[in-house]
């Protein structure tokens, strides 16, 4: 069994904590958490299982990692604290580590990272012998391994489109909704999201490791975004009210150009109530999903629900994000210390899980 470490216990961290319990090769052995009001507490508890795990929270990372653990899933937020999430990703891995996460953006795609985020992370992998996976859902696997995956059904293929399309008020976390998309905001005030270069720093890597796995050069990155303002004011469950005339929608695009026309092209439609942009694509039951468009010859779209927590679709891409992270730690773990990313990690069928009681 390898013993593992979950680092956050929100909407990644409860999800990761219950994978790594389901998962026949790993063992939980510590929950970090930032709250003191979380210390203390079991880790079953924290996920919301109907059972304790023995696994008391700590807010002691140091002692956690002085015991070494062979694996760490950074579930903590890289969104607006990216410098202190580098921080303790790279402590993790200097002490020898592997350490999954979906928090630094940059790092999906290493071999395009900024210097200043790479090379961290190849000095603490030097240092003590850890490994790095970065990876998440959108960015992640719905616009990287699964429209390659995709691709190679297709006889000919002229354009791949991979979109996130949600309604954001399932998306419990307040800070990214409202301020970083810009969600009940006013017009003229531009979200952080969608400042120019920020889309391409965030799903940039997705573009550019689709392209290299397809063995194509790309002229640039470009970016095309709109803004939509909502009608009337809405009342949202889990984040309150957003007032009429401030933002409710948004859609924009990262496109790989090839040879001058956009031929990968990453898009997302995001909402914060169904009545706002109702002319723009919309998923099946108006809550969220990921659908992956190849144009070519067959014409192939795979749209992808999930849901968990209630049947809540931000919760179930969530966890698949951390179903591809913490099935990779067994794989990591026997490889050579290193940086990778999702070329380099298989994924793979879930080897001794079928059947098994859930938890």
């Amino acid at each position: 069994m390898i013993p593992t470490v979950v680092w956050g216990t929100g909407n990644v961290g409860r999800a990761a904590i219950r994978a790594v319990e389901a998962h026949p090769a790993l063992v939980l052995t510590a929950v970090i958490v930032h709250n003191p009001g979380k210390v203390g507490r079991d880790a079953g508890e924290l996920a919301g299982l109907d059972r304790r795990l023995g696994v008391a929270a700590t807010d002691d990372a140091a002692a956690v990692l002085a015991a070494r653990p062979a694996a760490v899933v950074y579930a903590a937020s890289g969104d607006v604290r990216p410098d202190d999430a580098l921080t303790d990703i790279t402590r993790a891995i200097a002490a020898g580590a592997v350490v999954v996460s979906p928090a630094l953006y940059p790092l999906y795609d290493h071999r395009g990272a900024p210097p200043e985020f790479r090379d961290p992370v190849l000095a603490a992998v030097a240092e003590g012998g850890g490994s790095l996976f970065a990876s998440g859902v959108d960015p992640g696997w719905g616009n990287d391994v699964l429209p390659l995956l995709l691709s190679g059904l297709g006889s000919t293929v002229d354009a791949i489109r991979c979109q996130e399309i949600f309604d954001y008020s399932t998306y419990d976390q307040p800070d990214s909704v409202r301020h970083l998309v810009g969600m009940g905001q006013p017009m003229d005030q531009e979200p952080m999201m969608l400042v120019p270069s920020v889309p391409t720093m965030v799903w940039g890597g997705q573009i550019r490791m689709m392209a290299r796995a397809l063995g194509v050069e790309l002229d640039e990155i470009r970016e095309t975004s709109e803004r939509r303002a909502l009608d009337t004011t809405v009342t949202t469950r889990t984040m309150g009210e957003f007032e009429a005339g401030t933002q409710g929608a948004i859609r924009f695009e990262v496109q790989g150009i090839v040879e001058g026309e956009p031929r990968i092209v990453i898009e997302h439609v995001t909402r914060i109530h169904p009545s706002c942009a109702p002319d723009w694509p919309t998923p099946p039951d108006g809550s969220g999903a990921h659908r992956v468009v190849i144009e070519g010859r067959p014409r192939i779209e795979v749209t992808v629900e999930c849901s968990d927590e209630d049947d809540n679709r931000s919760a179930g891409g969530n966890a698949t994000a951390v179903g591809r992270l913490v099935g990779a730690i067994d794989w990591l773990v026997e490889a050579e210390p290193g940086l990778y990313d999702a070329l380099d990690v298989p994924l793979r069928p879930a080897v001794g899980k079928l059947g098994r009681k859930q938890p």
